[in-house]
C-alpha cells in the first residue's frame, strides 16, 4: 500500500515536529517524527532541511534534492501513515553513497517504529534497501 505524502512547508510545522523529541540520527541524516494533525487529506507529510553548517546554497540545495530522492523512493511505501517528518541533512548527506543514504533512512523509520510492515517484514525473513 502505497501513502498519499505531503509536504511540510511552514516553520510552525518544522518546530512542531522537532517539539516531539522523537528522532534518530544516522550518518547521512537525522530524521524527526511527531504525529500528524488531525484532518490532514495526506496520509503523511515530509519536510527537508539542511543548515548552513552544510555548506552554501548551493550545496544545502543538493544536500536536500538527494534527501528527497531517497524519501520519494522509501516514504510512500514504507513509513507509517498519520505522521509528519522532517529529514535533517549532514555534511556526510553530500558524499554519501545513495544506498548507504538509503539504509540511513531505512534505519531511522524502524528505530523510530514508524516502518510499515516490520512484521511482515521479518516473517518473510525478506530484507529491504
Amino acid at each position: 500500500m502505497t501513502s498519499r505524502v505531503g509536504r511540510l512547508q511552514r516553520r510552525p510545522d518544522f518546530l512542531r515536529v522537532a517539539a516531539a523529541r522523537r528522532k534518530f540520527a544516522a550518518p547521512g541524516l537525522v530524521l524527526q517524527a511527531a504525529p500528524g494533525l488531525a484532518g490532514d487529506t495526506v496520509d503523511l507529510r515530509v519536510g527537508f532541511t539542511a543548515s548552513r553548517k552544510v555548506g552554501g546554497a548551493v550545496v544545502r540545495n543538493r544536500v536536500r534534492r538527494r534527501l528527497r530522492a531517497v524519501a520519494a523512493e522509501l516514504l510512500p511505501g514504507h513509513a507509517k501513515p498519520g505522521m509528519d517528518y522532517v529529514l535533517i541533512g549532514r555534511q556526510a548527506s553530500l558524499t554519501r553513497p545513495y544506498l548507504a543514504l538509503k539504509a540511513d533512512l531505512e534505519a531511522a523509520l524502524r528505530r523510530l517504529g514508524a516502518w510499515q510492515g516490520q512484521a511482515e517484514d521479518a516473517a518473510s525473513g525478506r530484507t529491504t534497501i
